[in-house]
């Protein structure tokens, strides 16, 4: 079933100063950071039933079939420092954990921006901000709620892809898109109301993120790679990596895959 735009209006404007719904669309994020260059109100969220052209982290695409969640936001906090704008892919990690227990399925994340059943990937989040006069930042986020073509093929390093429907049964997705949307924004607006610094959403995902304690390896830029220990992470998101020798290493950006101890 189609989403139900009239529906989705009415339960979050107030929350969203504007909530509209596209059949298809090349990228939400890419139309949204069209849309903060031509003056965009705060908090404008943008729904698409598909994508063209969905976008990844590391200029990867993101394959969008029908019957999933594509859905991108335009928040512009600017009473937030500019080196704590990170924390909103934190942040949208957050609200997908607890949209997926709204349904009775138990989610983890994986630093920074996959929510992991079991050790398959559900959702991915892509949070692109910009400073300055006109500071915006634009989270997408694309969740698989539907089951999933045979033909999707595993994510970076290796993940293999599943939906909510593969754990829950059939969803109505309306519902979901609300009930995420409204976690988003109330976990947002808390941050925002701390300047972008609030201890207990960290804590709260430090305690869904299971690459913490993990053993790790981290496909850096230029063909690089960490191997380590994840130990924690910095007040501004960046995950600290410990490797075999005892150093450790400060990761703002990197593709992560979880080793299996053997």
């Amino acid at each position: 079933m189609t989403l139900d735009a009239t529906a989705l209006r009415s339960a979050l404007i107030g929350p969203y100063a504007t909530v509209d719904v596209v059949a298809e669309t090349g990228s939400t994020n890419h139309d949204l950071r069209d849309a903060a260059n031509r003056g965009a109100h705060d908090r404008t969220a943008l729904i698409a039933e598909r994508q063209t052209a969905g976008q990844g982290r590391r200029g990867r695409g993101w394959t969008s079939p029908a019957g999933g969640l594509y859905v991108s936001v335009l928040f512009r906090p600017t009473n937030v420092p500019p080196a704590r704008l990170p924390w909103v892919t934190l942040l949208a990690g957050v609200a997908l954990v607890r949209t997926a227990r709204s349904v009775g399925v138990e989610a983890s994340l994986k630093w920074p921006n996959d929510l992991l059943i079991g050790d398959a990937k559900a959702a991915g989040v892509l949070a692109e901000t910009s400073a300055g006069v006109a500071q915006a930042a634009v989270v997408g986020i694309g969740l698989n709620v539907a089951k999933l073509p045979e033909d999707v093929e595993p994510g970076a390093g290796g993940l293999r892809p599943t939906s909510l429907e593969d754990h829950a049964g059939p969803l109505d997705r309306t519902e979901l898109a609300i009930t995420l949307l409204r976690e988003l924004a109330a976990l947002e607006d808390q941050w925002r109301r701390a300047d972008g610094d609030e201890p207990s959403l960290r804590d709260e995902y430090r305690r869904h993120c299971t690459t913490l304690g993990s053993q790790v390896r981290v496909e850096l830029a230029r063909g690089e790679s960490l191997v380590g220990t994840a130990r924690y992470l910095e007040t501004d998101g960046t995950l600290v990596v410990r490797d075999h020798a005892g150093a450790d290493h400060s990761v703002s950006a990197g593709d992560v895959v979880h080793l299996r101890v053997r």
